[in-house]
């Protein structure tokens, strides 16, 4: 019957000394093939209204053709530094959704929370790393007629490695530790709630998806299904936050509200709206890959006393 498969593969149905690698690897080939969408939504949240590209396309044919392909892969080495956070991401999501199933919460409580709480985790550790990669994808961008360059690091002839030494040591030099969490609340305003509700959704659109679905779909495909639905809802809500969070920490803003007030004297409503078909793409394509990663590395690595009940 039905009811004899597994809808979510919990913590402790698998073998971490197998999932913990396997996840790794996924995030970091997931990351590797859409971080140029990572760049284009950096540069479109920058810029001045729309004085340097008209929209996602512009952005990555104009990019493409004044730096060939290293200039969609800016800061990259150094974001990738990201999958770290994945591992206590993942860990601290599935831990707390073990720990809520032990006090009986529901399946969509216990994704709000835990994707709350791994959020919480993840970006405490990958701040720094995510200030430092931003402000490498912005060098050379223009931007009302001058240079997006606000530390003055010079990048002629110069190894990536050399760039990115040189904007750490230079975010130290100016601000000390701190500067390598400048905006760190506005990503937690950002970005917490947008993985709670991520995972919330996910969760929400699944069960609804196979209340409607035939039995003969694969089970996998109606989750990478409603990851992306997942994305698509909560990056509409939180793109505003994620263009403040993005201004304040390649502008270097002192705080969250010149942020706002500047972006709102710039863009009014369109803050709304300002990058969001390159997250809107960006949010699809990652729901959809990390999801087929996640849920496919899941089912790798149960143990044999469950596999049986698994449903691809």
């Amino acid at each position: 019957m039905e009811s004899e498969y597994i809808k979510s593969i919990e913590w402790s149905m698998m073998d971490k000394k197998k999932f913990i690698p396997l996840s790794m690897l996924s995030s970091f080939s997931v990351r590797c093939c859409l971080f140029p969408l990572t760049v284009i939504k950096t540069q479109l949240q920058v810029q001045f209204q729309n004085d340097i590209y008209t929209g996602m396309i512009d952005c990555g044919r104009k990019l493409y053709k004044t730096e060939g392909i290293r200039g969609l892969y800016k800061g990259f080495w150094i974001s990738s530094f990201q999958i770290v956070s994945g591992v206590f991401y993942i860990s601290t999501y599935e831990s707390v959704r073990h720990m809520m199933s032990q006090v009986g919460a529901g399946d969509r409580v216990r994704a709000l929370v835990g994707g709350g709480c791994a959020s919480l985790v993840g970006q405490t550790i990958i701040v720094p790393f995510d200030v430092i990669s931003q402000h490498a994808m912005v060098l050379g961008m223009r931007t009302q007629g001058k240079d997006v360059n606000p530390l003055g690091i010079s990048t002629n002839n110069k190894s990536k490695f050399y760039v990115t030494r040189a904007i750490a040591l230079e975010i130290y030099r100016r601000d000390g530790i701190k500067g390598y969490y400048r905006g760190y609340v506005a990503s937690l305003l950002a970005y917490v709630p947008n993985s709670a509700m991520w995972w919330g959704f996910y969760h929400f659109y699944q069960d609804e998806l196979l209340k409607i679905s035939p039995p003969w779909i694969s089970h996998l495909f109606i989750q990478c299904v409603a990851g992306t639905l997942g994305g698509f809802t909560t990056t509409i809500i939180t793109n505003p936050l994620d263009i403040i969070r993005a201004r304040l920490q390649v502008q270097r803003l002192d705080s969250m509200r010149l942020a706002f007030q500047g972006l709102w004297a710039e863009e009014k409503f369109k803050i709304f709206v300002k990058g969001l078909s390159a997250r809107l793409m960006q949010s699809a394509a990652f729901s959809f890959s990390i999801i087929l990663g996640y849920e496919t590395i899941k089912r790798l690595a149960i143990t044999e006393q469950y596999r049986h009940r698994v449903r691809w």
